[in-house]
């Protein structure tokens, strides 16, 4: 039997930003891992660190983390690689850009300045090999890409330092409550804590099942494909809404292609099966939009497992029937940028029982019923 103040579930980019943020409060966290941190959604992301175009409750959390992106060597010790140069959405007509401008004009309304609308000249200046019948689009100027299993390890080493144990290849069994303590019961032994906190992605319905609160949460496999390289042409982070596309290019000239374009995923043999013909609607994607990708060819295709809720935004907050547990999952392949501020957070409401970062419509009680 082994005791700690919290037991963490789950070693992705989550997991571990929370375990680092206990640990600056004092507290000893245990991480349990059945895998090593950064295997699925954390380790193999597009990268994108992006405020722009999210879903209204997730806006406090994400301005948190920016805060902490832009000075994320001084939190792990590690750039991560992150570099600011913009995420731009592109409107393809005139329709598209006359709903962003809807949506730009009510977050102001709300007190939220960092999506901008740009005009046609901005669009080019910003990105100048978009294609020419683009009319404008949105820009979040603060936002930017970094390397995400590199991040995902600099909050695991950074969280060791400061007192956290993180436990690997460690499958968590069992969850029920003794007296004050909560026993977690893994593939290693017994863990007991005052607090738990289930970070455990596409696999987190499971632990919120023994807990008597089931979600409906989907396992889904984002695919993500790289090129060769090309002469360097685009710095801001691309993304387009009417078609699925992210779109990005890395300094070494190769440019990582996204969108959300599923694979299948097998989450019981830890596998994703790639949909080549669902790719190709990417890559013609990028084909239409960037003349100058025209003679590059694709490398190589992946896919990451993630947890997708429902309503497209995750379950953040204390748990509805079991003091003591906190939940942090089903990030909907949109976590990568929220994971520094989501951990600070929930390190707060662990330690305190109240958070200054409003979570409002977060909370796994929403699916009550």
């Amino acid at each position: 039997m082994r005791t700690t103040d919290v037991v963490v579930i789950g070693g992705g980019i989550h997991g571990c930003s929370t375990a680092l943020h206990l640990a600056l409060r004092g507290l000893k966290a245990i991480l349990v891992e059945k895998d090593y941190a950064g295997r699925h959604a954390s380790g193999v992301n597009a990268g994108g660190v992006r405020q722009l175009a999210r879903d209204l409750a997730e806006i406090p959390l994400s301005i948190a983390s920016m805060n902490l992106w832009e000075r994320i060597e001084e939190l792990v010790g590690d750039d991560c690689d992150f570099e600011s140069h913009g995420t731009v959405l592109v409107a393809e007509n005139e329709e598209e850009l006359a709903s962003f401008r809807v949506r730009v004009d009510d977050m102001r309304l709300r007190g939220f300045t960092h999506e901008e609308m740009i005009d046609r000249a901005e669009l080019k200046r910003l990105v100048p090999a978009v294609a020419d019948h683009c009319p404008g689009g949105v820009v979040s100027r603060r936002d930017g890409a970094a390397d995400p299993f590199r991040t995902t390890q600099a909050f695991r080493r950074r969280a060791i330092e400061k007192g956290a144990e993180v436990l690997e290849g460690v499958a968590v069994t069992g969850l029920s409550k003794i007296g004050a303590n909560w026993r977690v019961e893994t593939s290693a032994g017994t863990i007991e804590a005052p607090k738990v906190v289930n970070a455990a992605g596409a696999w987190a319905d499971r632990i919120a099942a023994m807990l008597g609160e089931p979600v409906p949460l989907a396992v889904v496999a984002p695919m993500l494909m790289v090129t060769s390289r090309v002469p360097v042409f685009i710095q801001p982070v691309v993304i387009l809404r009417g078609r699925k596309l992210s779109f990005k290019q890395l300094g070494n000239g190769t440019v990582v292609i996204g969108g959300g374009h599923l694979a299948m995923a097998y989450r019981d043999r830890n596998e994703t099966v790639i949909d080549w013909d669902k790719l190709a609607i990417s890559a013609r994607t990028v084909w239409e939009l960037f003349p100058a990708m025209r003679a590059a060819t694709i490398v190589r295709a992946w896919a990451g497992i993630e947890a997708y809720m429902p309503d497209g935004i995750p379950v953040v907050g204390a748990s509805s029937t079991s003091e003591g547990v906190y939940h942090q999952f089903g990030f909907s392949t949109h976590g990568f940028q929220l994971g520094p501020g989501t951990g600070a957070m929930m390190a707060e409401l662990v330690a305190t029982g109240s958070t200054n970062t409003p979570i409002d419509g977060l909370g796994i009680e929403r699916f009550r019923g």
